[in-house]
């Protein structure tokens, strides 16, 4: 027999006398995720004023290159130009780039070189213009006197702090009424604002450029730090040149040759490898081929979160900020992403003129990216698939 009594469903949905069944979860889909912060970390310390400078410094360079076009004999010829022949001393044993041959440097007059070529039974090789010339060493003279003295100059760089801020406001009325899922509104406004702050940061961090004029700001120039792509004018790798492999999609041998080059010219390994979705899955492809699974098998897994070769163990960071064409090879004991002094992520109450609450969630920070000859980038990749 039918039940013919009073239910729920006699009054349709909106039945006075039911209380609403509201989850008390706010489900937020909007990316505010920071890895790369993440990874960093916290500093160490903080910047103390809106320009945070800290100090470079070099060995000096035991290379060269030739910048000598005109060759009577390039097997034979004993003077030829180089870029910096202050680099060079007498006593030099030197050697081209790709050649078995040795040579000894006799003589250096401003750029200009004169060497005595096949040294040490070596054979003669032909030299282009170039060519980059590797110092192996200097051999004094025994009881000579010694040698003019040469040295480095430590570099000062720097970077302007940020000031990131959003306001809050919320009404009287607002604050005063039961809310689903939030207890205090005011409260739930400073951390939205936070996480979107917190989001603009890295974004910063890793594309953000200071001003090319009144970089220290003014009443109409907003202060800006420079973030690490903008930074690094070293370690730029493309398809589109001459001595780096042409694939525009990223392979293994693209990824191992840059971090090579990085190694050999920098007392660096790159520990951190940071990319978008698109370059991640291109990396992940590189163990794609070589997979094996038995017939009991249920499961695909293709993720890489770790890169080991010869140059480095690196982390992977999948991060939305970093642009798609675009892979970041980091050295991340050589980063840091400071507060200037009591100027955290904080809320601050400002005054109220009328039936409300304000204030605003402020902050300023710098991005300290030291040696930038440490890290590099690979980009211009392929973004078409």
């Amino acid at each position: 027999m039918s039940f013919t009594g009073k239910a729920t469903y006699t009054a349709g949905s909106t039945l006075p006398e039911i209380a609403e069944d509201v989850s008390d979860i706010i489900g937020i889909v909007s990316p505010y995720e920071t890895p790369l912060l993440d990874h960093f970390g916290d500093p160490q310390r903080a910047a103390t004023s809106t320009y945070h400078e800290w100090l470079e410094d070099s060995l000096l360079p035991n290379k060269d290159a030739i910048d000598d076009a005109t060759w009577t004999d390039p097997a034979a010829d004993t003077t030829f130009d180089v870029d910096h022949g202050e680099r060079f001393r007498v006593g030099d044993q030197i050697q081209a780039t790709g050649s078995s041959e040795l040579m000894l440097v006799t003589a250096v007059s401003s750029d200009t070189l004169t060497v005595a070529r096949g040294y040490g039974a070596t054979i003669p090789e032909d030299l282009a213009d170039d060519k980059v010339i590797n110092i192996l060493g200097n051999a004094a003279l025994e009881g000579d006197e010694a040698p003019t003295m040469r040295f480095s100059d430590r570099v000062r760089r720097g970077n302007w702090t940020q000031i990131f801020t959003s306001a809050v406001r919320v009404s009287g009325s607002d604050l005063a009424v039961r809310k689903l899922s939030v207890n205090d509104e005011l409260d739930y406004q400073k951390q939205e604002r936070i996480r979107e702050l917190l989001r603009d940061l890295e974004n910063t961090v890793i594309n953000g450029a200071a001003a090319s004029s009144t970089p220290q700001g003014s009443s109409t120039v907003r202060r800006s730090m420079k973030g690490i792509i903008p930074s690094l004018t070293t370690n730029i790798f493309k398809p589109t040149d001459s001595d780096f492999p042409s694939d525009t999609d990223l392979t293994e041998q693209q990824l191992n040759l840059a971090m090579r080059n990085i190694w050999e010219n920098a007392s660096s390994r790159i520990d951190t490898i940071v990319v978008n979705g698109y370059q991640k899955r291109r990396i992940n492809g590189f163990i794609t081929s070589s997979r094996s699974y038995g017939n009991k098998d249920d499961s695909y897994r293709d993720m890489v979160s770790m890169y080991e070769s010869d140059f480095g163990v690196c982390r992977i960071v999948l991060s939305r900020s970093v642009p798609t064409d675009t892979i970041l090879l980091l050295d991340s004991s050589r980063i840091d992403v400071l507060p200037l002094a009591g100027r955290n992520f904080h809320y601050k109450p400002l005054a109220s003129t009328g039936d409300f609450e304000a204030g605003e969630v402020i902050g300023e920070y710098t991005a300290e990216l030291r040696n930038q000859e440490a890290h590099g980038i690979i980009t211009n990749l392929d973004v078409s698939a």
